[in-house]
């Protein structure tokens, strides 16, 4: 893997800063993930920013029954080892700060979304009171022919960047195989784990499997170009619990990496590569 980006691709870490509704859309959407009859507070772009007084935000309160019993997750803010909780801090092993920086809280201590209201309070599905952290592997190479020169667009006769990418069953919709990072856990680490399981489906390896797979994707993911790290616009964001990621581009610009990882959903997904034919 090489450790910078195609020079065909456009640099998103260099790209000017987007606005915050560009960033706050699918988190303000009905119903709420995984429920049929959970509504948000419908939020107009004009009232989204915290800094904007809206005497008549009336969003409704909604954490998902027993989310607070999970092994990994936060207490209710009614329990009393909520006030425990060390925010926008290194937390013990929790990583609580921000990529937006330092977040405020609401009037009953409650962490706010930095991008802005969402129409619904408390943390819905997510784990975490205020920043949720993931990480995603951007996994590309160029399509090339069989005798290993690059397949090029007949329209424009430029090269076809491949990527890795998941469908997920549940939305149908494309994603790239990354995950939660762990307590204690750094995200070069979430990257590999996170590929190794969602795209080689290392969960049902034998040992003797998964040490091939661990090799095969430590020497892959030797070296990376980190090209995002803050806010992700998820449908699951509350006003009080939200996603944030860092996304790393391993990128094989000969082609003959990529090719070794025999690509393996797991049961509830499906993978393939993704064609993006460059302009």
């Amino acid at each position: 893997m090489h450790s910078k980006l195609p020079s065909s691709i456009v640099d998103i870490s260099k790209m000017a800063s987007v606005t915050v509704t560009n960033l706050h859309v699918k988190c303000r959407n009905s119903p709420y993930p995984r429920t049929s009859d959970i509504q948000r507070y419908p939020v107009p772009d004009d009232k989204v920013s915290w800094n904007l007084s809206w005497p008549e935000y009336h969003p409704v309160a909604y954490t998902a029954p027993g989310i607070s019993k999970k092994p990994w997750a936060d207490p209710d803010n009614h329990d009393g080892k909520y006030k425990a909780i060390q925010f926008n801090k290194i937390d013990g092993i929790l990583d609580r700060t921000s990529f937006m920086g330092q977040y405020k809280f609401s009037a009953d201590g409650l962490p706010l979304n930095p991008c802005g209201r969402t129409g619904i309070t408390g943390r819905g599905v997510l784990g975490r009171w205020g920043p949720n952290h993931a990480a995603d592997p951007i996994v590309t190479r160029w399509k090339i022919t069989d005798s290993g020169s690059r397949c090029l667009n007949k329209t424009t006769g430029r090269p076809i960047l491949q990527f890795v990418s998941i469908r997920r069953k549940d939305s149908g919709q494309w994603a790239i195989p990354g995950g939660m990072v762990d307590a204690g856990e750094n995200y070069t680490s979430t990257l590999k784990r996170e590929f190794s399981e969602e795209a080689l489906n290392s969960t049902t390896a034998s040992p003797k499997e998964l040490e091939a797979i661990v090799k095969r994707v430590d020497d892959a993911f030797h070296h990376g170009v980190e090209i995002y790290k803050g806010y992700v616009d998820d449908p699951r964001n509350t006003d009080n619990a939200w996603m944030e990621t860092v996304a790393v581009n391993f990128h094989d610009e000969v082609g003959n990496c990529l090719a070794l990882f025999p690509l393996t959903a797991v049961s509830n997904r499906r993978i393939q590569l993704i064609e993006q034919y460059l302009q």
